[in-house]
């Protein structure tokens, strides 16, 4: 499901109305505690959690002029989706939520790479949500993704 906004204001109001509470509830339990430092901005047609450039000039390898994503949440066609980088560069982060969240909620996980689905608000842990983005602040994120990044070519 692509929402063709044109910003985030935008995109909340195009979510569709019976995924609307379950999205403001994800999006709001990211937006508390995610660290100080991220931007909250349209990105890759989703709602996006970046470094910006005042932070980290260099920006997005694939598109220098974009700012670093790290994380992004968007309404699919049969889910509600958080994308976190940090999962994805960061084995010991992934095993430490992939444990938590068997602890935190009943429902199967359903995840890929960096990926996480969610049918509804019930398959949600909010607060393992939350704790999952304070865990890495903009600078531990530019660390991992440069040391990500520069560790294959080395």
């Amino acid at each position: 499901m692509n929402l063709q906004a044109l910003s985030v204001s935008d995109y909340l109001a195009k979510v569709p109305p019976g995924r609307q509470d379950d999205f403001n509830s994800l999006r709001q339990a990211m937006l508390q505690h995610i660290p100080a430092g991220f931007q909250e901005v349209l990105s890759y047609g989703m709602i996006g959690y970046v470094v910006p450039h005042t932070l980290y000039a260099p920006g997005y390898h694939c598109d220098p002029k974009l700012p670093l994503p790290f994380a992004s949440i968007a309404v699919q066609k049969n889910s509600i989706n958080l994308y976190h980088m940090g999962l994805y560069a960061s084995p010991g982060l992934l095993d430490w939520f992939t444990a938590a969240y068997a602890h935190a909620c009943s429902k199967k996980l359903d995840m890929g790479k960096s990926c996480i689905r969610f049918k509804n608000k019930e398959s949600m842990p909010l607060g393992l949500i939350g704790e999952l983005m304070t865990k890495l602040t903009p600078e531990a994120w530019i660390h991992l993704y440069e040391t990500n990044l520069k560790g294959p070519r080395a």
